[in-house]
């Protein structure tokens, strides 16, 4: 990764993603945030930049950055960070841990990153700077679009496309062959078995639970 890698964020999936580059042996030439970190301890080795100002100190030609910003339904800060700097010439680098699987024949994007225990299968794509979270798995020939968040424990059956933008929440299931348009949002723990148009947010099935006489 040329001279080494600028990790952006100090909460909780930035403090993962340090992980992961410790573990890995990156050379990490600090970490952006305007807030101290949340795990001092792990982040306490490294050199700490209070402002997104500081990113211009380092040469675009030969740094990438990891995008350590969470990504949370509706939010488009972390997305937004990846276009800004991106337009200003710098280069964002792909992270797959080394206890995820991923196929061969699988396409990773600039910018994506795998988690542990995520599994990707073949034929698969995934987008730039889209997440496949702890333990996740995607299926065989998926089109996963850019900026995605394909969260923890979230089944992707085969051949499901989804557009920009798409928050896949905690536990989801999604069938084969789904298509998701895009800003959608699928709930924690729901099952989707029909196509899901744009903008659209679904949730998972209540149960009422009734006290017989």
């Amino acid at each position: 990764m040329n001279d080494g890698v600028l990790l952006i964020g100090s909460g909780g999936h930035a403090s993962v993603l340090l992980d992961m580059l410790i573990e890995q042996k990156i050379n990490i030439l600090g970490y952006v945030s305007p807030l101290p970190a949340v795990n001092q301890k792990l982040f306490s080795d490294f050199r700490w930049l209070k402002s997104d100002e500081d990113i211009l100190l380092f040469d675009k030609l030969t740094i990438k950055l990891i995008n350590g910003i969470g990504s949370l339904p509706g939010s488009t800060l972390r997305a937004d960070f990846y276009s800004n700097y991106k337009k200003s010439g710098y280069s964002f680098a792909t992270l797959v841990s080394k206890d995820a699987s991923v196929s061969r024949f699988a396409i990773l994007d600039e910018g994506v990153q795998v988690m542990r225990g995520a599994i990707i299968q073949t034929g698969t794509s995934i987008g730039y700077n889209s997440i496949v979270n702890t333990g996740s798995i995607i299926d065989h020939d998926c089109s996963i679009g850019s900026n995605n968040h394909i969260a923890p424990g979230v089944t992707v059956s085969g051949q499901v496309s989804s557009q920009v933008n798409v928050h896949v929440g905690t536990g989801a299931s999604i069938i084969q062959a789904i298509k998701i348009g895009k800003n959608s949002i699928i709930g924690a723990g729901a099952t989707i078995t029909k196509n899901v148009e744009e903008n659209t947010i679904c949730f998972p099935a209540r149960i009422t639970k009734k006290v017989l006489k």
